[in-house]
């Protein structure tokens, strides 16, 4: 009697196992001296992914707009793109949408490092699409999730202990931005900087290796050349600084203006049925590819025309009309869910205002400013600090772009002028925002730095009685007469959606609404709620604010992921008082 196919590869399958059960043993017995060999090979995978979607999308945009081809191209094309790779995302890739930074913070910090092999490919090739297409938005901030997808898959199939494996996010964050702005010092400034959130992270070396690895490979692949070609600048007299300071001021508005649009074109499309959103990238298609059909120069990331107003070939009308056609583009485009950046769009918005500031300061002074191009240099870092708030890593990254020293005090200038500004007038920085928006609560420095303090998740009980959102007012007055509870949690099936209190319950019985659901009570947006390493402090504050004595705890990942409740009488107990020896 012959042997099944599966008995006779079992032997061999049990060999593999085997065999890599023995390789992860014996790695996890050298994990320090095998995280630098990591880094050295997530530089290297991280700068051939960032070669190949350079190389990718410029070709396939070339064959997509060949040279001299007719105008209908510049509206078929978006929007055919949008369409299709809409549905690739919503079907197959839900987590390759937008920039990919928000993704890399909720990895590093709400999901155990964990960004899986299907995201990295799609979002490789969705964007890469979606830019060839004409899509105005940015492979930088996809590059990020790319780098840091490659160092989870490697650290996870290597069987590394779950805190390396976290580790290896900014690894390949910093990876991929050497790679993408051909800037390996500015890379690990911003990896610290803002995907760590901490400047004295201890896995600086390791950050360095693999900036310094991927660079490499991008040079010894598209050779030794800078992302913009830019003529060497000097500052030609002091009354300039305060041309520099009000260039600061415009960028800090306009900064603003970038963030406040984007939320809020986001958030309308997010409150349209989920069954609707594979067909929402194509009106960021549409819209571009409208304005494309009159305006060429609005397709695509543009980094072109960014070389053209650094060395002061644009003319002025034209810098205008693009500050405002791309703000709405790239807003649309990004707020309708197409796979793309904004760290790229940033850069053009900047030296587009700073080419037009140049114009008129030059025009107006000749002989006390510099040519234009020098204003839209500072323009990006400006825009760049203002609207991704990383006014650090944007003053070394123009600078490592230009290696002109001169162009450091104005670049400081502007930068902080728009940080200030942007800080004042839109607290919360862009990325943060984007990750609430989509339900992820990102644990603040404070809340990591302090590991030993007591937390919430001590106190925390399993929720007593959630409610149903398709049930009746009525009904649901009666089942909670007994109830010692005045607040109860709200459940469409798993799917969390709010508190509601008994006093709004009986208010709408009152008024009228006894055979309504629940679900149409609830306020789902804005729900006081606690994360399980919040300090129980901040759980007191919170009941006090909100003058409530039950607070749900939700992940931080996905915000409508309940996994428990706190009262105020735990939070008491905890602290040594009685509540009710207190009253």
């Amino acid at each position: 009697m012959s042997s099944s196919p599966t008995a006779e590869n079992q032997p061999k399958m049990s060999w593999i196992t085997t065999l890599r059960a023995r390789l992860i043993a014996h790695l996890q017995q050298r994990e320090e001296q095998i995280f630098l060999l990591l880094s050295l090979l997530i530089g290297a995978l991280t700068g051939l992914a960032v070669v190949a979607f350079i190389v990718l999308t410029e070709r396939l945009g070339m064959r997509l707009y060949p040279p001299d081809s007719a105008a209908w191209r510049r509206v078929l094309v978006p929007v055919a793109g949008s369409l299709a790779m809409g549905f690739l995302l919503y079907r197959f890739f839900p987590y390759a949408r937008g920039s990919g930074v928000p993704q890399t913070k909720a990895a590093l910090f709400a999901r155990d490092g964990f960004i899986s092999l299907r995201t990295v490919l799609g979002k490789f090739f969705c964007t890469a699409t979606t830019l060839a297409c004409g899509i105005p938005l940015g492979r930088e901030g996809p590059s990020v999730q790319v780098g840091a997808g490659i160092g989870s898959v490697l650290g996870r199939w290597l069987g590394l202990r779950p805190e390396k494996v976290k580790a290896l996010i900014p690894v390949g964050a910093a990876a991929a931005i050497a790679a993408a702005f051909n800037t390996p010092m500015a890379a690990v400034l911003f990896s610290l900087e803002e995907v760590m959130g901490d400047m004295h992270a201890p896995i600086l070396g390791s950050v360095v290796l693999a900036s310094a690895t991927s660079w490499a490979v991008l040079r010894l692949l598209l050779g030794n050349n800078p992302l913009f070609q830019v003529p060497q600048y000097t500052l030609v007299h002091p009354l300039e600084l305060a041309i520099y300071a009000l260039l600061g001021i415009a960028g800090g508005f306009l900064s603003v203006a970038f963030t406040r649009l984007l939320l809020g074109m986001r958030k309308f499309f997010l409150h349209l049925p989920a069954r609707t959103r594979w067909w929402h990238p194509v009106v960021g298609g549409v819209t571009v590819g409208l304005m494309g059909w009159f305006v060429p120069q609005v397709l695509g990331v543009g980094y072109t025309y960014v070389g053209s107003a650094l060395n002061g070939t644009m003319a002025l009308k034209l810098m205008l009309l693009l500050v405002v056609l791309k703000l709405f583009g790239v807003t649309v485009s990004y707020a309708s869910g197409n796979a793309g950046g904004i760290f790229g769009p940033s850069l053009f918005l900047g030296a587009m205002l700073g080419g037009a500031i140049g114009t008129v300061a030059h025009g107006l002074l000749p002989g006390y400013t510099a040519t234009p191009g020098a204003y839209a240099l500072v323009g990006m870092g400006a825009l760049f600090a203002g609207i991704v708030r990383a006014p650090m890593t944007s003053v070394l990254m123009i600078f490592e772009m230009t290696r002109d020293y001169a162009v450091i005090v104005p670049l400081m200038i502007a930068n902080l002028t728009s940080f200030f500004i942007s800080s004042r007038f839109q607290k919360q920085p862009i990325y943060e925002a984007l990750a609430h928006q989509d339900g992820i609560h990102l644990p603040s420095y404070s809340t990591r730095e302090e590991p030993n303090q007591r937390t919430v998740l001590q106190i925390m009980r399993k929720t007593p009685e959630i409610l149903p959102a398709e049930m009746r007012v009525k009904d649901v007055i009666e089942q909670t007469r007994a109830s010692k509870l005045r607040i109860w949690p709200v459940a469409e099936k798993d799917y969390f959606l709010g508190m509601l209190t008994r006093e709004t319950l009986e208010c709408a019985f009152a008024d009228g609404r006894k055979e309504q659901p629940l679900k149409d009570l609830v306020e789902t947006l804005q729900v006081p709620h606690l994360h399980t390493d919040h300090p129980l402090h901040l759980a007191l504050e919170r009941m006090s604010t909100y003058h409530l004595d039950l607070l749900p705890v939700v992940h931080r990942a996905d915000i409508h992921r309940l996994e428990g409740v706190v009262t105020l009488s735990d939070v008491l107990n905890a602290y040594g008082v009685d509540p009710i020896a207190s009253e």
